[in-house]
C-alpha cells in the first residue's frame, strides 16, 4: 500500500496504539521504500507500543508471526503463512489473489479505510468466539509434506525400473 490507503492503515494503528497502549504492541516491518518509510515513520515513531523494524531475517519473521495473536497485512504469501500458525490475519487489500484462506475462514479482507480496520481489531480482540473460528485449523495452501510426497513417488518409479 502507498499514498492515501498507507496514510488509513497507519491512522488506524496509531488510534489502536493510542486506545490500547496496555493491551497491544504492534511490531511493523517497514519496507525500505522512502515513500513507505516517511509515511510510517512520521505516523507511528513516537508511540511507545509500537516497534518499527527494517525488514527481518525470514527465520525472525516466521518467529514474530507465530507468536502473534492477529496479523494485518497487505502481503498475500504473510497471509499463507499466518494459517501455518494458526493466526487470524486481517487482510488490508480491497482484493486478495489468495482467497483459499478467506474462504476457509482464517483471513477477511478488511480493506484500508480506518473505521473498518479498527472494528475488525477491536472484534478479535474482544470478542473470543470470533477469534477461535479465524484460528487456522488446518492450512488450506498444504500441510508442506509435498517434498516427502514427490521423493516417495520418484523412489517408487526407481524402484519399478530396477525390478
Amino acid at each position: 500500500n502507498f499514498g492515501k490507503p498507507l496514510q488509513n492503515i497507519c491512522s488506524a494503528i496509531k488510534w489502536l496504539a493510542e486506545k490500547y497502549i496496555d493491551l497491544i504492541e504492534f511490531v511493523i516491518p517497514v519496507h525500505l521504500n522512502p515513500h513507505v518509510q516517511s509515511v510510517v515513520y512520521s505516523k507511528l515513531g513516537s508511540l511507545s507500543n509500537v516497534d518499527l523494524k527494517p525488514p527481518m531475517d525470514y527465520w525472525i519473521f516466521l518467529s514474530t508471526l507465530k507468536s502473534s495473536y492477529l496479523v494485518l497485512t497487505d502481503s498475500g504469501g504473510v497471509q499463507e503463512e499466518t494459517c501455518s500458525f494458526g493466526v487470524p490475519a486481517l487482510v488490508l487489500r480491497e482484493k486478495t489473489d489468495r482467497q483459499e484462506s478467506v474462504k476457509a475462514g482464517f483471513a477477511r479482507v478488511v480493506g484500508t479505510d480506518p473505521a473498518v480496520i479498527i472494528k475488525n481489531v477491536e472484534e478479535l480482540l474482544f470478542d473470543e468466539s470470533k477469534y477461535k473460528r479465524m484460528k487456522a485449523l488446518y492450512n488450506p495452501y498444504g500441510d508442506g509434506k509435498a517434498s516427502e510426497r514427490i521423493h516417495d513417488i520418484l523412489n517408487d518409479l526407481v524402484k519399478r525400473r530396477q525390478i
